[in-house]
């Protein structure tokens, strides 16, 4: 029999994405886990389990979840646009930084323990890429909140079983698998990951005891 301290109540930001809905597959399939609470613009259809909540919130202003983060153990973010080339500066930053901070302060507050978040392989504030310096000043902003766990995934492309985002995506769908072979030593956290495998490891993470801060890549969604 599991004692109290052992159960888990996850809360997720970004669960109908393609990695949030393998991670939510995982989460389903867990043990241990006596909620779900699922924050998102609109309702994932056709899911009907005893375990979780689904409320509509406004990503962009935490009044409108904060209520619904309390009593929560884990919060996972998978949230972030899908092609951020296709969008302005000002709106990447507000929706795959500032939304995914204003979410994790919230946490923070509602007394959340684990924080894992969804980033990108090379993520730096220092970096000459606008995206992955976005990312790397989310990152900094988060260790500042000092979460008793944080866990970063870092996953280079994530290989989806369908293209979504046109020709472009076709082809490195097609493409980067076959550089698996290359990407040795050093290179192995660029290789492709597909997006089941990914998804099952941000599930799986939230039953191991990692560090206060830590950077997950390639080798480890395998482990």
């Amino acid at each position: 029999m599991n004692s109290e301290s052992n159960m888990l109540y996850v809360v997720m930001l970004g669960a109908s994405g393609a990695v949030g809905t393998e991670t939510l597959g995982t989460l389903l399939q867990g043990k241990n886990i006596q909620k779900i609470t699922l924050l998102g613009r609109s309702h994932i259809s056709d899911l009907d389990n005893a375990i979780v909540e689904q409320h509509n919130i406004n990503i962009t202003d935490a009044s409108s979840y904060e209520n619904f983060i309390q009593g929560h153990t884990t919060a996972i973010c998978t949230l972030g646009v899908g092609q951020p080339s296709k969008i302005s500066k000002e709106e990447f930053i507000k929706i795959d930084k500032t939304a995914v901070l204003d979410f994790a302060t919230a946490c923070k507050k509602a007394g959340v323990k684990h924080f894992q978040l969804l980033a990108s392989v090379g993520v730096s504030p220092t970096s000459s890429s606008f995206y992955l310096r976005t990312k790397g000043e989310l990152v900094e902003a988060l260790k500042a909140l000092h979460f008793d766990r944080l866990s970063i995934f870092e996953p280079s492309m994530i290989l989806t079983p369908t293209n979504r985002y046109g020709i472009g995506q076709a082809i490195t769908l097609k493409v980067w698998p076959l550089l698996k072979p290359i990407l040795l030593g050093g290179l192995r956290k660029y290789r492709g990951v597909p997006v089941h495998i990914l998804g099952q490891a941000m599930a799986n993470n939230i039953y191991n005891k990692g560090d206060a801060y830590e950077v997950l890549q390639w080798d480890d969604f395998y482990n």
